[in-house]
């Protein structure tokens, strides 16, 4: 399958509880990607995601935060039902969906622990922070480890990524809800340049087609924010004076 698209998503958090929650989800798509642990080169990449992980989990109150995410979408939900026309149906099973990832968020054990107390995540998460550090001589015990039959690691892989399930299903459906809570619409900048107000929206999400080969500079808070358009050829790239993307505030 070919790299080359027509066009790039550009996601950018207006937020810093959507900044974390971007994050954590980049990290929980890496460790289910290479999962495998098939050779050195992926076990490296989902050790590094997992330390990665509980870096980030370890630095604020995810979980409360979902909670108030959770409980806010339930009551947006509510609003819609009584919209004329809407699917009542729709509504009331998201809304239960809600419920359960809040019920099962509440009564999970402390995110990422499990992964915290295991042996082997230990050692390699201390050695990731020296340049080379998980070389067969600095860290055998993980060689050999990764020399097990396919289905002994398979099942400890899927033990640790199941402590994860209650976060990763909170997140997934909080993201995807406040996704497609805006809709894409045609926007111009005019000489690389872009801004609007944001409506104390959580999430700019920005497509932008690949033959451009331009990228997105995005910065903003809250209710304001301003987009500035880059060449990947920093010397010789051209910015076209009036460029039509499509935006998306959500």
């Amino acid at each position: 399958m070919s790299d080359v698209t027509s066009s790039v998503l550009f996601e950018h958090p207006l937020n810093e509880k959507t900044r974390t929650w971007l994050r954590i989800e980049f990290l929980l798509q890496q460790l289910h990607h290479n999962r495998s642990l098939s050779d050195i080169g992926n076990a490296l990449t989902f050790f590094r995601a997992v330390a990665d992980l509980l870096d980030v989990l370890d630095r604020g109150d995810v979980r409360t935060e979902l909670l108030k995410e959770l409980e806010r979408q339930q009551q947006k939900l509510l609003q819609w039902a009584d919209v004329p026309g809407v699917d009542r149906d729709r509504i009331h099973m998201l809304r239960q969906q809600l419920k359960e990832r809040a019920a099962a968020l509440m009564s999970a054990p402390r995110m990422g622990q499990m992964l915290r107390d295991d042996r082997l995540i230990a050692m390699v998460r201390q050695r990731l922070s020296i340049p080379g550090g998980c070389c067969s001589f600095d860290l055998p015990t993980l060689h050999i480890w990764l020399h097990q039959p396919k289905a002994v690691k398979e099942g400890v892989v899927a033990d640790w990524l199941s402590t994860l399930t209650p976060l990763q299903q909170a997140l997934d459906m909080s993201l995807d809800l406040i996704r497609h809570s805006g809709t894409f619409h045609p926007q111009t900048s005019l000489n690389g340049f872009f801004q609007d107000n944001a409506a104390d929206a959580d999430l700019l999400r920005l497509r932008i087609t690949s033959d451009q080969q331009l990228y997105p500079q995005i910065s903003g808070h809250k209710t304001r924010y301003a987009i500035r358009f880059l060449s990947l050829d920093a010397e010789n790239g051209q910015i076209p004076a009036r460029l039509t993307f499509d935006l998306a505030c959500c």
